[in-house]
């Protein structure tokens, strides 16, 4: 790991033992990008790299020369309108109305570790041994602007941090209406664009297409991440698969609208940017201001889409969630909602966590309904104070008669929205996001709080801490039910209305940092309406997050493999509900919808009490079974097998770090009959270990990783010819879950 200057040539190296990022300044004095990719060795230059040829119909930046055209050279951060066509990484709008720039190099710092981004989530490092961090200073003179691109290149992991900061140096204020956080111009276009769509209940599906010349993006407008599209892209080249080629990742660790964009133009050379979304930004710099991109993370991989996603899981888990929480075994939960909804007494929850207890629940959590005068989704929202009709003692007097049954206690809330039949309302209608003499749109009859504002996000704080300093709390499920429309704050003058979707999120990151601050050892977990910002930077102040709200096991399958392909399992909140299921109304069994949900932070969302004796001992097994191996699946080394978006069969698995256990999950959506026999072939296991193969208690043979890797595990069942009687049938929406323990 380290970084070289070549001053000969004005060359950077950032290099760990896996990866090489090389850039340089080109003669313009802008910085030009060289490549990105597989590690190779110092050279005393890479002049090679650098192409530049007379093309007609270009612009060229020298007087009687045509060697030299921005658009026809790959570019570190690149402007528009000074012979660059394509789009740009930043925009500035000046005083005179131009949107020319010209940010040059003046000078560079590196140093050892990783510097914190103010009000921002970022990845972090434990010691500076971890990392190196470049700083590269840029300015533009006529403007008296500054610019500073950071890199970090991780030591242990393929992966490089970027961010980007501008400071106003000079007397006139400006606009900045685009600024990336990663511009990536690559050499050709032979990539496969991978991206993760989808809409409420059906988040993150893996979409795949070729990329062609011209733009292909994906983005939110929604004031979040959004449940449609995830801040994370792929490029794959068209041989790799998932445990063999050429895979980039780039995922932003922001929670508002981005943009993820890959450009080819005419020549084939693909510009591959990702950061804050220009569209409704811009943001008012005036002297003496900084403004701070939110950070994007790079990752290379020569080992397929496995080998990527193992990376981010590894940095994400350990160095972007951070806490108490982070290295602890999550609890097993209940949630009420989908056993009550908003019909509940303080007796009938005592009554469902009580049965919870008996069955090994170790978390008890009530959801919506506890404050006010709500009991629908009419009334109450932005006045959390208990409802002590409902509740005789308080949130204080039920979180102590919960914690005396042997459960921790947990509660949701719904911080950033308001109804307008609230107290909070009724005092400050001015304190939602809403257009001047303009309807305000409503969704779920709630609107948006005005979080750009810190005298907002001050109210809201001092009401919640009461609640947690007085109760005893361990859990906060932290939901979000609708976007933003309307965005338009009264705490701020038209020149600044372009930043309220930005200075939105920073509100809510410094609700959620002062939470974490005050009360270090509540597990956050974030929802909004389940997976609508299921992203990076809510792991840093939540370290998981409410995967979806569709809680179906065979959907969840795809859900939470497509989710697996940037964040670890354990930030997948993932719960047994009941059946038929409240979202698809289909009826899948109680073994296959605990056998996906293990593959998570396991909880349920359902009333113990209605299901059958029979039923109950199932439940109790899957705890025990949690419970028993919720450390292996939660830090252990993830690999997808079997994808649910290309056949009747889904597979994962689940590798120690010392490869001497494994668990194997195998689902079938639909049963099938007198078909062929079947083996899986497993992943990541030590090829001269003996493992056991044990399901269901019972070992059933002992075989070679090597055996299980190159051959298969067996997987033949029931449906492969006519089966026997007393063979173990198979069903739709089947599943096994197989450990290997080595001798």
């Amino acid at each position: 790991m380290g970084i070289n200057f070549n001053k000969n040539t004005g060359e950077f190296h950032l290099y760990n033992d896996n990866i090489s990022y090389l850039m340089k300044i080109m003669r313009n004095g802008q910085m030009g990008q060289l490549y990105f990719g597989k590690r190779v060795p110092q050279k005393d230059n890479y002049d090679y790299l650098t192409e530049n040829r007379y093309r007609p119909v270009s612009a060229y930046v020298y007087d009687n020369e045509y060697s030299f055209s921005l658009e026809h050279l790959k570019q570190e951060y690149p402007s528009y309108g000074t012979t660059d066509f394509r789009m740009p990484a930043l925009e500035i709008l000046q005083q005179n109305g131009s949107r020319i720039t010209d940010f040059k190099y003046v000078s560079h710092k590196q140093y050892k570790g990783k510097p914190a981004l103010k009000g921002l989530p970022a990845t972090y490092t434990e010691s500076d041994d971890e990392a190196d961090t470049l700083e590269i200073l840029l300015r533009d003179e006529l403007l008296q602007a500054e610019m500073t691109l950071i890199y970090t290149v991780f030591g242990k992991e393929n992966a490089i941090a970027r961010s980007v900061c501008f400071e106003n140096k000079g007397k006139e204020k400006y606009q900045i209406t685009r600024a990336m956080s990663l511009s990536l111009d690559l050499p050709d276009d032979e990539y496969e664009w991978v991206q993760f769509s989808g809409a409420w209940g059906r988040e993150r599906y893996v979409k795949t297409r070729r990329l062609q010349q011209g733009v292909q993006s994906v983005s939110s407008t929604r004031g979040a991440s959004s449940h449609h599209q995830n801040p994370f892209v792929i490029l794959k080249r068209p041989t790799a698969d998932e445990f063999q080629g050429e895979v980039m990742g780039f995922s932003l660790v922001y929670s508002g609208n981005f943009l993820a964009q890959a450009e080819v133009d005419t020549y084939n050379v693909t510009r591959m940017m990702i950061g804050i979304n220009p569209f409704g930004f811009s943001w008012c710099l005036s002297p003496g201001e900084e403004f701070q991109t939110p950070e994007a993370v790079m990752v290379y991989s020569a080992e397929g889409m496995n080998g990527m996603s193992q990376t981010f899981h590894r940095l994400y888990r350990t160095r972007l969630a951070r806490g108490y929480w982070r290295d602890k075994e999550r609890p097993v939960l209940l949630n009420n909602w989908e056993a009550t909804y908003f019909d509940f007494t303080e007796e009938k929850l005592l009554e469902i966590a009580k049965n919870a207890k008996a069955d090994g629940v170790e978390l008890f959590v009530l959801d919506d309904g506890w404050f006010s005068t709500r009991c629908g989704e009419t009334s109450g929202l932005g006045d959390w104070w208990p409802n002590m009709e409902r509740l005789p003692g308080g949130i204080k007097g039920l979180s102590e008669k919960v914690e005396a049954m042997g459960l921790k206690f947990g509660l949701w809330f719904e911080l950033e929205m308001v109804n307008r039949d609230s107290e909070l309302y009724r005092a400050h209608p001015d304190w939602i996001l809403h257009t001047p003499n303009r309807h305000a749109s409503h969704g779920r009859k709630q609107y948006v709080l005005d979080f750009s504002r810190k005298e907002v996000v001050d109210y809201i704080y001092e009401m919640v801490a009461k609640i947690l300093r007085e109760s005893k709390i361990s859990y906060i499920k932290w939901d979000m039910n609708r976007n933003i429309t309307e965005c338009f704050s009264a705490g701020y003058p038209a020149e600044q209305q372009g930043e309220i979707f930005h200075r939105y999120i920073l509100g809510l990151y410094d609700l959620y940092d002062r939470l974490n601050t005050e009360f270090p050892e509540i597990l956050f977990e974030s929802c909004a309406s389940g997976g609508g910002r299921f992203d990076p930077g809510l792991l840093y102040y939540a370290p998981q997050c409410w995967t979806s709200d569709d809680t179906d096991a065979s959907e969840r399958q795809k859900i939470q493999y497509g989710t697996s392909y940037a964040y670890p399992v354990s930030s997948m909140g993932a719960h047994v509900s009941i059946t038929p299921n409240h979202q698809l109304n289909r009826s899948t069994p109680l073994k296959t919808r605990g056998d996906v949900a293990c593959f998570g932070a396991f909880g349920y969302e359902l009333d113990l009490a209605k299901l059958t004796a029979e039923e109950r001992e199932v439940v109790r097994e899957q705890i025990r079974f949690v419970k028993k191996y919720r450390k292996l699946i939660h830090t252990g080394t993830f690999y997808r097998l079997l994808s649910p978006f290309e056949g009747n069969f889904t597979s994962w698995m689940v590798v120690s770090e010392d490869k001497k256990q494994a668990i194997v999950a195998y689902f079938k959506t639909l049963n099938d009959v007198n078909r062929e026999y079947r083996k899986l072939r497993l992943k990541g296991l030590d090829e001269n270990l003996l493992y056991h193969i044990i399901e269901e208690e019972t070992d059933t043979g002992s075989f070679y990783g090597s055996e299980l890797m190159n051959i298969g595990m067996v997987t033949t069942d029931a449906s492969a010819g006519e089966a026997p009687i007393g063979e173990k049938a198979c069903c739709d929406f089947w599943s096994r879950i197989i450990v290997l323990k080595s001798e």
